[in-house]
């Protein structure tokens, strides 16, 4: 069944990092079944505080998308973006 990341960007803590985060996580994503479906759009907050943005990403299963995300190539780009930014990170299985 597939699964979704979700990032949501809820405060930026230094903008470097971040930018040093996104030259690196598009290599992260070689070798894995990855769809980007939404990368910091124009979004409407409807509940809860509001956020600086939003990413999702597709995979096939649960299991890819956490092979992923606990890869070493994207935990490596992750610390850039953990000291970047206040994040929030789920996977959410598909219907």
């Amino acid at each position: 069944m597939a699964a979704y990341i979700v990032f949501i960007r809820e405060k930026t803590l230094d903008k470097s990092e971040l930018e040093t985060y996104w030259q690196k996580a598009p290599e992260a994503m070689e070798g894995h079944s990855v769809k980007p479906l939404a990368a910091y759009g124009s979004h409407v907050t409807l509940e809860g505080p509001e956020v600086e943005g939003v990413v999702i990403a597709g995979f096939p299963t649960m299991e890819e998308a956490r092979a992923w995300y606990d890869s070493p190539a994207y935990q490596e780009a992750a610390q850039h973006r953990f000291r970047g930014a206040v994040y929030r990170g789920l996977i959410v299985e598909g219907i």
